[in-house]
């Protein structure tokens, strides 16, 4: 592609700021691991909060819902369900003040909270640091092919004649762009990382603006629905998706096939049913989890997860919306032409036909930050597992200050290679996806249930769980090739065979050994104040402490999720209909919308004290 020289002079812009800026900083967060890791818990929850919508704003999963919502119309807000999305719900209400009240620097160094420094306890210590490595591997790998497909397509310069393989221009570009992204990352830790992430969350939400308008002024009402099969602006659905595109764009149907969601009913059923448990789990240990544990107290905690939602879903969807119509509108003869399209590239190619110049090199440096917000996120969340829960736990407890950030930075240039190597070998975004969240998080999510909600669940039972259910999710898609013949089409469907094993570990593990120390289990609920099945050490805590007051928020909490869930709905649907100009729905969202608000405001954000 031939980019204007108007287009590359923001992008060059755009790279030589952002690094500038992070080096700015970064003189402020190189001090010791809290600082480098945590920015000194000094960040205020709304920066926090935008910064952690700016890593969630990543170029691969924009790619993705960009190919699903073309795909599945409005059936497709169900879909990031898989993530699941709603678990940012859950952490508003009240799991991110439980979490908060740990003041700890990693999740592994919060499992000595609940489980102690025994041996189960460092087992489970242990079990959650081989878990977070390979997640922050996955994820890298994630990333490398998101950016790696998108500058191949829309950068002008091609470094090589090979489409495919390992020195593709595609794997060229991403490690010259993860390299370039690093160099902030590595040198000043959270702080470089929070700073620079407000910058590219500002271009993000222009950029989503300017894509949205550029759509509506584009792209009339009637040309949508002569491009798209009934039912696609229709969210509702059956025991089958019932959206046909045969006749429009017959390779659509194709990928309905190969995705393995004609069953529409029973995925959102696995999903849905997935997404409570993953929900209640807790943040997996990555830079969500960070910037929780960064903020200033457990109230700030929720605050931080309440302005992700605010800030994150009406832009993205905007650009997204966007994206899709004018690639509905213009882009359907190419589609059809094209034995096997590759529909996660409708991003790319409606930016570089579509476009006006200026403007495109603008959304390109958009398109960038959200990649470096998400990369840059990942990679400052690895080190701390390496250095603090294995290094200085096992090998050096003396270790501090400067020689605790220069480990830090070593630690993240090796887990820079390892998810350079993780993406090359990776064929696509969606293969790395449905892995992760299909796979291992499914072999997460039971054990940190357990952890939270049950007080004779112990550290045995905890590693037992989480290596059971990691297992799976690494030998099941083998397993079921070999047995079915072929690649399953959906990981998804693997998720009940993953969570009986881990079940079963967890289960094995907690009753073969005995409960953790009562000592620690008073201390924890006192500290945590979780509600579940922790009767009999708040009995003993009560008698303790007869001012003790325990946690009966559980009901008012989960009402309060329910409608949490509505309203985040509807933040992701307003701005799609919006697009649409379908005034009907956009007006139904709105109300919706502003009810469910009025509710929050009144039944949470009231009594975030007593949370």
């Amino acid at each position: 592609m031939t980019l204007h020289p108007l287009d590359l002079t923001i992008i060059a812009g755009y790279f030589l700021t952002v690094v500038l800026v992070g080096f700015w900083v970064s003189r402020h967060g190189s001090k010791n691991m809290d600082g480098y890791f945590l920015g000194g818990r000094t960040l205020p929850w709304w920066m926090l909060g935008i910064s952690d919508a700016s890593g969630m704003f990543d170029i691969s999963g924009t790619m993705w819902l960009v190919y699903i919502l073309f795909i599945y119309g409005l059936k497709s807000l169900w879909l990031p369900w898989l993530w699941p999305t709603f678990n940012q719900i859950f952490l508003m209400m009240f799991l991110s003040a439980w979490l908060r009240r740990s003041n700890v620097l990693t999740g592994a160094e919060w499992i000595q909270t609940r489980f102690g420094t025994g041996t189960g306890g460092t087992l489970a210590h242990l079990s959650v640091v081989f878990f977070a490595l390979i997640n922050v591997a996955g994820l890298l790998a994630y990333g490398f092919q998101g950016i790696g497909k998108f500058a191949a397509d829309m950068l002008p310069w091609h470094f090589t004649s090979q489409n495919s393989g390992l020195l593709s221009n595609a794997n060229i570009y991403a490690i010259l762009i993860l390299g370039l992204t690093s160099v902030y990352a590595i040198k000043g830790g959270m702080i470089s990382v929070v700073a620079t992430e407000v910058m590219q969350f500002g271009i993000l939400t222009l950029t989503a603006l300017a894509i949205g308008i550029i759509a509506m002024l584009q792209v009339s009402p009637t040309l949508i629905r002569q491009h798209i099969p009934p039912g696609w602006t229709n969210p509702w659905f059956g025991w089958h998706l019932n959206l046909d595109w045969k006749g429009i764009l017959d390779q659509a149907n194709a990928a309905i096939q190969s995705d393995g969601n004609s069953l529409f009913g029973i995925l959102f059923g696995i999903m849905f049913f997935k997404g409570i448990l993953a929900s209640l789990a807790g943040p997996a240990p990555n830079y969500d989890m960070q910037r929780i544990l960064a903020t200033r107290n457990p109230r700030e905690a929720c605050l931080m997860n309440g302005m992700v939602n605010v800030v994150l879903y009406f832009p993205r969807y905007l650009m997204i919306a966007g994206i899709t119509v004018m690639a509905l509108a213009f882009c359907m003869p190419d589609l059809r032409s094209m034995a096997r399209p590759d529909f996660e590239q409708i991003l790319p190619i409606v930016l570089r036909t579509h476009v006006p110049p200026g403007v495109l090199g603008f959304l390109l440096a958009g398109l960038m930050a959200a990649f470096m917000s998400n990369f840059a996120a990942t990679l400052n969340a690895a080190p701390a597992y390496l250095v603090n829960d294995l290094y200085k736990r096992f090998v050096n407890r003396s270790l501090t200050g400067k020689r605790e950030v220069f480990l830090c930075r070593l630690a993240s240039m090796l887990f820079l290679a390892i998810g350079i190597l993780c993406g090359l070998v990776a064929t696509s975004i969606g293969e790395v996806m449905m892995w992760l969240v299909g796979g291992l998080y499914g072999g997460y999510v039971m054990a940190n249930i357990l952890k939270w909600y049950w007080w004779r669940f112990n550290g045995q039972g905890y590693f037992w769980g989480m290596i059971a259910g990691i297992s799976a999710a690494i030998l099941a898609p083998p397993a079921a090739q070999f047995l079915l013949g072929h690649p399953i089409s959906n990981t998804l469907y693997l998720f009940p065979f993953i969570l009986a094993f881990s079940v079963a570990g967890c289960l094995a593990g907690t009753f073969l050994w005995p409960p953790e120390d009562e000592a620690l289990l008073m201390e924890f609920y006192r500290n945590v104040r979780p509600w579940g099945f922790w009767e009999p050490i708040q009995k003993k805590v009560m008698l303790e402490d007869p001012s003790f007051k325990p946690n009966t928020r559980a009901w008012r909490d989960i009402g309060n999720v329910a409608t949490g869930i509505l309203w985040q709905l509807c933040l992701t649907a307003l701005p799609i209909y919006l697009v649409l100009r379908d005034w009907s729905w956009v007006a139904a969202c709105a109300f919706i919308l502003l009810a469910t608000s009025l509710l929050l405001k009144f039944n949470w954000h009231d009594h975030l004290d007593e949370i």
